[in-house]
């Protein structure tokens, strides 16, 4: 899998970039509870109070303060007294009663020590000057005093606050003592809860409006909490088309280097690799790469982050006691994750060579359905494709299945862990341990967490059949072509003195792996401006020595040399351009008549096109049709009939006017009126050429300057028509099959 990802290379900019709004889109979401704990908490709870902090404050009340705690100058410093401004009385309407003071430009680090400092001197003036509770506080005082006596009558006009002014400061000091011993035994939320209601009294006695300061916060928070919504938003969409496109590049490259990795092959290579798995490996097994790839960037960065970032967050919030809720989730989804790939992972590895045998039977039935028809094996053949399909869909059908049950276990998963959240979570907040908002924060940082090894667990599924994939496209990548050049430097360049002339020295050949040789000692040379014939019995190895001279195999002994120079020291495209090559099999492209016969040279011009396909006697049959050299030729040529599909192939070779022609029994398919018409016409066009013919009938062969007899894979006769009548059995066996001995003897049929 590394080495198909070293191909993102090319757009490294591009996941530079992706990488960079994973981390935007990560934190964004991170901070998006922390908004719902804000707007639960403070706007709601609070009632838009943030801090138990008074903005501002009466002046009384602020010395009342001073009675609760030691840090009277600390306090005093943060505060700085109010102006009488139009706009001041206007939100503060008791300024006009009486002085006030607000709180100075501090920072957050600033207002949360002064939080600290205040929160319990708030709580408790909250406390004395509560009707209800400083009803109890006095009643309390009042217990050791006589009912009768003038300091009760005294002390019960009096409220607690003045009471509390007008004791010895040793019992000030008891009493504050025992109300700090009460407070310690408190929760902070029910001490920042108390601070902040003494905060919304104060506001209220001031002539606040708290409904406004409620709203504002909400809207505000509100505002920001859409705004990082936003950003979030924005990033995912952006690195959804980002991923996609890189994904799609790194699947065209990949394409495209198998497709050339494949134009290199031999035919030993091809052999090494069916056609239907080559076709199956650059399209479906790029196909899982890409999109593995789509979705891999948000799991590489995207997941880590939200999950050891909610961690953290969790941790941060005090809420650790809940922590081991996290834990029970991020256990159950890795064992239904496991439990699935120990299912699941051996159909995956199986999949991909499913796949190839499909594509195989199917290619295979498609491409032979006349025989299929023409011996009545349609039973037979639909039986085989029938089950290569069952097998396929067998498959298929128990890793769905297999899959199918992760995502209701995993939904199973987070609706329980949601439901056990809240039940835990609402026994903290009836005791007061954690507020509703900080809760409903530990749950959307839970379902992050969750959700992070939930995209862990679906791309640790694309993982095994992705890499199947990427071993099955590496396997074709790295196979090096037995048939290679060398380095350009070491090339050696053709002898124009020599133009034309082919050598066989001694030429032997074995196909990889085989434990014979196919030919052995063969040794002959075709010169230009001559003909040099082929012919043998099947099997004798024909079309194997004619493949060697474009250098479609390797010859493994001896030499072969095209114009004075070994063909294996030049360049294969060199060597090609010299070579006109009409194989044994015709073979056709989708496009028009003139796209096939300018295939091997685009730029020839029209007259040049029709004088090739007049020499290949396929004007006749051309200029019949409606659209002439534009009608259409289907994939393969399967519109034309065998010898029209032999002549366009000839007509291909003739146009780009090549210094050798080979003919690998491409006359078989015409009749002999045309066969010979044909060979007249190549005799004109080719009397500086080097003509090598394959060939069965011995009427196609009579009148070529040289003819080679072969016999498995040996040279058992070489000469002229009538010199091997007389000295070569094997060809007079040949010819005797095909034509009578005055046939033989006399001149070719007029």
């Amino acid at each position: 899998m590394l080495k198909i990802l070293k191909n993102l290379k090319e757009s490294i900019l591009l996941v530079i970039v992706i990488v960079i709004l994973l981390c935007v889109q990560a934190a964004a979401d991170l901070n998006l509870p922390d908004f719902t704990s804000k707007i639960v908490n403070t706007g709601i709870q609070q009632g838009g109070i943030e801090y138990a902090v008074p903005e501002a404050i009466r002046e009384d009340q602020l010395n009342n303060l001073m009675y609760f705690t030691d840090e009277d100058e600390k306090i005093q410093d943060s505060y700085v007294q109010m102006k009488k401004t139009e706009k001041n009385i206007e939100e503060y309407p008791e300024l006009n009663n009486q002085n006030l003071y607000e709180l100075k430009d501090l920072n957050k680090n600033e207002k949360e020590e002064l939080e600290g400092i205040m929160s319990r001197p708030l709580m408790i003036l909250y406390q004395v000057q509560d009707e209800e509770n400083a009803a109890q506080i006095k009643e309390k005082m009042l217990q050791g005093l006589d009912s009768t006596s003038p300091q009760y009558a005294m002390m019960a006009q009096m409220s607690v606050m003045d009471i509390i002014k007008s004791i010895p400061e040793g019992e000030m000091n008891t009493l504050l003592a025992e109300i700090n011993t009460q407070i310690d035994s408190m929760s902070n939320s029910i001490l920042e809860q108390a601070a902040i209601q003494e905060v919304k009294s104060e506001y209220t006695a001031i002539g606040m409006d708290l409904d406004k300061i409620q709203n504002d916060y909400i809207f505000m928070t509100g505002l920001q909490m859409l705004g990082v919504a936003f950003i979030s938003m924005a990033s995912a969409v952006t690195i959804m088309f980002l991923s996609s496109r890189v994904a799609a590049k790194l699947g065209k490259t990949l394409r495209e280097k198998i497709f050339k990795k494949v134009l290199s092959f031999s035919t030993a290579e091809f052999n090494q690799f069916s056609t239907a798995s080559l076709i199956t490996r650059s399209t479906n097994d790029v196909q899982q790469i890409q999109q593995l790839i789509t979705m891999l960037f948000r799991v590489v960065v995207y997941a880590p982050i939200i999950g050891i970032g909610g961690i953290l967050r969790v941790v941060r919030t005090s809420t650790t006691s809940m922590a081991w809720v996290i834990a029970l989730a991020v256990f159950s989804i890795i064992a239904i994750v496991l439990i699935l790939f120990i299912v699941a992972m051996p159909k995956f590895r199986k999949m991909q060579s499913l796949i190839d045998r499909l594509n195989l039977v199917s290619r295979e039935i498609l491409t032979g359905l006349p025989v299929i028809r023409a011996f009545n094996t349609q039973k037979r053949e639909e039986k085989r494709f029938d089950e290569a399909n069952q097998d396929l869909m067998k498959n298929s059908i128990f890793v769905n299945k297999s899959m199918s049950l992760m995502m209701p276990a995993m939904m199973f998963v987070m609706q329980s862990i949601m439901i056990l959240i809240i039940w835990v979570g609402g026994h903290s907040v009836d005791q007061g341990i954690m507020q509703v908002g900080d809760m409903m924060a530990f749950l959307q940082y839970t379902m992050q967490i969750v959700m992070s090894f939930l995209l862990i667990s679906v791309i640790s599924i694309m993982i095994p059949r992705a890499s199947v994939s990427a071993k099955r496209i590496n396997e074709v990548l790295d196979t090096e072509p037995h048939i290679k050049d060398k380095p350009v430097e070491e090339q050696l360049k053709f002898d124009e003195n020599k133009k034309g002339l082919i050598e066989f020295k001694n030429v032997s050949f074995r196909y990889p792996d085989a434990d014979t040789e196919i030919l052995e000692d063969i040794d002959f040379t075709a010169e230009p401006g001559k003909t040099t014939a082929i012919i043998g019995s099947t099997g004798s190895g024909k079309s194997t020595l004619v493949n060697l001279i474009p250098r479609f195999y390797d010859v493994t002994g001896g030499e072969l040399l095209v114009d004075g120079v070994n063909i294996k020291e030049v360049s294969q495209k060199d060597l090609r351009s010299r070579i006109g090559f009409v194989p044994q099999k015709g073979v056709l492209f989708s496009g028009t008549i003139e796209s096939n016969i300018k295939y091997g040279k685009e730029n020839i011009s029209d007259e040049e096109m029709k004088k090739a396909a007049s020499i290949a006697q396929a004007t006749e049959f051309i200029e019949k049709k409606e659209d002439g050299y534009n009608s259409p030729i289907a994939q393969g040529g399967n519109n034309v009939s065998g010898g029209q599909k032999q002549r366009l192939s000839i007509a291909r070779a003739l146009a780009i006017d090549p210094e050798i022609y080979v003919f690998d029994d491409s006359f078989s398919a015409l009749d002999l009126k045309t066969d010979k018409a044909l060979r007249e016409a190549l005799n004109s066009q080719t009397k500086n050429k080097t003509v090598i013919i394959v060939a069965q009938r011995i009427s196609t062969i009579m009148n070529t300057d040289q003819i080679i007899v072969l016999e498995e894979g040996k040279i058992v006769g070489k000469g002229t028509h009538e010199e091997l009548l007389k000295n070569c059995d094997t060809y007079k066996q040949i010819a005797l099959s095909q034509l009578t001995e005055e046939e033989l003897n006399g001149k070719e049929e007029k």
